[in-house]
């Protein structure tokens, strides 16, 4: 009978963050659920005063936004939901749907944020929405290359779950920024990046190790991030006319 050499040293199985545990197993579940609650946080800020029971009724398109990527919302969860009990064809069939919606949500992101910039300068008369442009055009332009990156390397498990987190987290700023301090400082995209580096520490938990999707695509959405705060704050010239041009 062959001897255990003495150099191995067998490690206790923990079942919460090791290979197989709860964390591994659990965690894209988990933030879904963690995403749909930061939308529903966020949005009740608003929501009421904003869609349900505006002083000035706003335009339609809005609703087809809230619905179209409410439902967004959904789909992440369920396609969790899917890998999580184990019908990987049910997901990957599904995937197609979520193609479909998010390759509508994109001009359909950048149209609402025309129309509700339009709405808000000419109809309520506030101010910055032309500066504030900015921000819904980098979220659809971020969104737009991680889902297009998620569906190229749809058949890699670890790089696709992971592009199709950040894909999600980076809608988060728009319910973080319904919080008056949040906005008020800025914190919007701190707040999702904070969520995306859950992903982050899941990995150095469960892998002792961080995957090469977030090593490379953190510090460009920061860097990415803080140029569109910087053109906002700074009120940059170059963006407004630009900006002003786009909203007639």
């Amino acid at each position: 009978m062959a001897s255990v050499p003495q150099d191995v040293v067998a490690r206790p199985f923990n079942p919460a963050s090791g290979r197989n545990g709860l964390l591994e197993k659990y965690f894209y579940f988990l933030m879904s659920l963690l995403i749909a609650a930061i939308v529903v946080w966020g949005f009740s800020h608003t929501v009421n005063a904003s869609l349900f029971h505006p002083a000035v009724p706003r335009p339609f398109l809005l609703w087809i936004h809230a619905t179209a990527f409410s439902g967004w919302v959904v789909f992440y969860i369920l396609q969790s939901t899917l890998v999580r009990t184990h019908n990987v064809r049910v997901h990957r069939s599904l995937g197609w749907f979520g193609v479909a919606l998010g390759t509508v949500m994109v001009p359909l992101g950048i149209s609402t944020a025309i129309v509700m910039g339009r709405f808000d300068t000419y109809q309520l008369h506030q101010k910055g929405g032309d500066a504030f442009l900015i921000v819904p055009f980098y979220d659809m332009l971020a969104f737009a290359v991680f889902l297009a990156l998620a569906i190229f390397w749809r058949r890699k498990p670890e790089l696709h779950r992971r592009l199709m987190f950040i894909a999600t987290c980076g809608l988060l700023d728009a319910a973080f920024g319904r919080s008056d301090y949040i906005f008020n400082h800025s914190l919007y995209f701190l707040c999702l990046d904070a969520v995306i580096l859950l992903g982050v520490g899941r990995d150095l938990v469960v892998t002792r190790r961080v995957h090469k999707v977030y090593l490379i695509a953190l510090p460009v959405l920061m860097v990415c991030q803080g140029f569109v705060v910087y053109t906002l704050r700074s009120g940059s010239h170059w963006w407004i006319r630009s900006a002003d041009a786009i909203l007639g």
